[in-house]
């Protein structure tokens, strides 16, 4: 099972909180409300990156790490990273369980 934690963000530290949680958001004793939070888009959005090393079965398929929010993302034809939000609320359990296994298997 993947557990999902709280999106926001503040100056680039993640919420360590669950998803929907009430009240203020923390990362560890840093808080901040939805105000203050950072806005959803990723700033490694349009810089440069490459095609991250492949799993066995393929994955990522072609797409780059994000150095900023440490997701694959797809590159644009002049190789920078397509512009993102540093997270996906669509994004499958079984997305998140071969990010995991790719950290895993080949570092952070």
């Amino acid at each position: 099972m993947v557990v999902r934690f709280c999106r926001s963000r503040s100056d680039g530290r993640r919420c360590t909180r669950p998803l929907d949680h009430p009240g203020l958001h923390r990362h560890r004793t840093i808080m901040w409300t939805d105000a203050g939070a950072d806005a959803p888009h990723c700033p490694g959005s349009g810089e440069p990156g490459v095609p991250a090393s492949l799993l066995p079965d393929g994955f990522p398929g072609g797409r780059a790490l994000c150095p900023v929010c440490q997701r694959f993302i797809s590159l644009a034809d002049d190789g920078t990273l397509e512009p993102h939000e540093t997270s996906d609320p669509t994004e499958t359990d079984a997305e998140a369980e071969r990010r995991r296994e790719w950290f895993n298997t080949h570092g952070w």
